[in-house]
């Protein structure tokens, strides 16, 4: 299922740190505001990088830009920050900050883990202002009870737990004021950052990633179409038992307050205590699903966040939350992860190489100058991935050869390269459950599962190519 990247907190994020851990502050709302904590961070950062290279300097040593940037007290800075303005920054954040499971420093994913989960609710007043100006100013009589306290807060919304009239429970998303409309200006503060800061080499063209993500972050911050996905999502998984999605409730959603049934459940961590057979047939289940929204449904559910899955133990059934990251997949990029995965499956080194690079997963420039690093990755790779057993993705031995050699080409930046954008949306799904399934210890068939996946697409599409093509005389 590829490499765990971090998963980032979504917006309808019921499992994060108790609410009762976490401080209510007003989300800046006005541009100027917004503008004036980014300069703010820039002139802490740079102070930082200031003090850290003379101490570095004092000590006899000759630091990298890149090791001044990178230190926890910048890190801390940029977690406290961000996790203030909540909205399009705090997603960029929690974004950037992905964990890269084994690959970055220990001490510095740890810091930067603290982002997925620190954002601040607003108080009282803001909340019922921005209920107000919903629902109207009288919008309490809609219910016979709405908890003030928020059960989560994350990086675009806060969730309240409420009971109508007529008995039945809900979930209710308000969205942070001001966030929607800060989108665009955010995107671009968080990528002039990355470029001073060195982070992000200047060789590399992230335009298109920015206007991707730009579209996407507009869209999770439309609650309308995040209804319309759960009900789509809804439908699509009536026939898999073990799922569950929340029921929409059009009646009290806008574009800015999200309304579903409350749906019990603990987090999906939990499981980690559950008996092996319990943790494998939930993650078979969620592999399973990222196959099915890959190779048969065409859309699929992008933020792989662990606060978007829930477990419910007396029913072992799983609850999917949160469907803003919802998108269409494109049938170049499906054909591109078939084409990439039958290479895998059959072992070919060499095909594999091609594959990922027409996929984009792979720069040309770094096939050809480490070339000998490639094909020891993929020996590890393959070795695993054909293993006659089920895949256990608590063993993670074969991590210490893949981040010594990912660091080796990493250290490249003329080869560093973008991959197509909606190929790194789909990874991050696979990526993310992927590393979920790590954090369960779950063993699971997904060698079998692939093929099979892979043998009923084709038949799909044999049967659809029959369908169209003109019968002759």
């Amino acid at each position: 299922m590829g490499h765990p990247a971090c998963p980032c907190i979504g917006a309808a994020a019921p499992h994060i740190s108790p609410m009762s851990d976490r401080t209510s502050s007003r989300v800046p709302s006005g541009r100027l505001a917004r503008f004036g904590a980014f300069g703010r961070l820039a002139g802490g950062l740079a102070g930082g990088v200031v003090a850290e290279g003379a101490r570095r300097i004092a000590a006899g040593e000759r630091p990298r830009m890149g090791d001044l940037v990178l230190t926890p007290a910048n890190a801390t800075r940029v977690a406290d920050q961000l996790s203030h303005l909540r909205g399009a920054a705090m997603k960029l954040g929690q974004m950037i900050s992905m964990d890269g499971g084994d690959f970055l420093p220990p001490e510095l994913t740890a810091i930067l883990a603290r982002l997925r989960d620190r954002a601040n609710h607003m108080p009282p007043r803001q909340l019922d202002q921005v209920l107000a100006a919903e629902w109207g100013k009288g919008w309490r009589a809609r219910f016979a009870h709405f908890q003030a306290h928020p059960i989560a807060a994350a990086s675009i919304g806060q969730v309240h737990r409420a009971r109508l009239p007529d008995g039945r429970e809900v979930a209710i998303k308000v969205q942070y004021p001001g966030v929607a409309e800060s989108i665009d200006a955010d995107v671009d503060n968080v990528a002039t950052l990355l470029r001073v800061s060195g982070l992000l080499p200047r060789e590399i063209d992230v335009g298109p990633l920015l206007v991707e993500a730009k579209r996407q972050l507009h869209e999770e911050a439309d609650y309308a179409r995040e209804g319309a996905m759960m009900t789509r999502y809804a439908a699509l998984v009536a026939d898999l038992p073990d799922l569950v999605v929340p029921t929409f409730v059009p009646e009290l959603t806008t574009g800015r307050v999200l309304a579903m049934s409350f749906v019990e459940g603990v987090p999906v961590e939990t499981l980690a205590e559950a008996p092996q057979e319990v943790r494998d047939r939930a993650m078979t289940t969620l592999i399973g699903l990222v196959l099915r929204e890959l190779f048969d449904w065409g859309v699929m559910q992008t933020d792989p966040n662990f606060a978007n899955y829930r477990w419910q133990p007396e029913t072992q059934k799983l609850v999917l939350l949160d469907f803003g990251a919802a998108r269409a997949v494109p049938a170049a990029t499906v054909d591109g992860y078939r084409r990439l995965l039958a290479a895998g499956l059959s072992g070919d080194k060499a095909a594999v190489t091609r594959e990922a690079v027409a996929a984009g997963f792979l720069g040309e420039a770094a096939v050809l100058r480490h070339a000998a690093t490639v094909d020891r990755m993929l020996d590890v790779i393959l070795a695993e991935l054909n293993r006659p057993e089920r895949f256990d993705f608590g063993d993670r031995a074969f991590i210490g050869t893949l981040r010594e050699q990912g660091m080796a080409m990493a250290a490249d930046r003329a080869t560093w390269h973008v991959p197509p954008v909606e190929t790194l949306f789909v990874q991050r799904k696979i990526s993310g459950t992927a590393l979920l399934a790590t954090r369960l210890k779950a063993k699971v068939a997904a060698r079998d599962m692939i093929a099979d996946a892979l043998a009923d697409h084709g038949k799909a599409e044999h049967a659809g190519a029959a369908r169209v093509v003109p019968a002759t005389s």
